[in-house]
């Protein structure tokens, strides 16, 4: 296995920042993939336009856990324009790895949900 392969089964087997014990959200959204039946729970603590804590929730393959794990990892601090911003590449691009376009489904999942958080 590679070093990407290697990361996206760390976080799927020991996700960070999933389901935070009495997580009292100022935003939240769930998102499901009929395709498959992954479904992210995305909760976001926002003060002072600025993500103070994040939380996430659900049931999926390695790829839709990895991706949400490794994603709440990087919107800690940022700005509600910032995590707008955010692409599909960008996430792409962080886990690493070439997948079929129904895989890459799974992967934005968690930033299909953190989208529609902030709406």
């Amino acid at each position: 296995m590679n070093e990407e392969q290697l990361n996206i089964l760390d976080h799927y087997k020991h996700p960070r920042n999933f389901e935070k014990p009495n997580f009292d959200s100022t935003h939240s959204f769930k998102e499901s993939n009929l395709t498959c039946g992954d479904e992210i729970e995305v909760k976001l603590i926002i003060k002072d336009d600025r993500v103070e804590d994040v939380s996430f929730s659900g049931e999926g393959c390695s790829l839709c856990i990895a991706g949400a794990s490794m994603l709440t990892e990087q919107i800690f601090g940022k700005s509600i324009q910032e995590l707008k911003s955010i692409t599909n590449e960008s996430i792409l691009n962080m886990v690493g790895i070439d997948v079929t376009p129904a895989r890459e489904k799974c992967i934005l999942l968690g930033l299909d949900a953190l989208k529609g958080a902030l709406q």
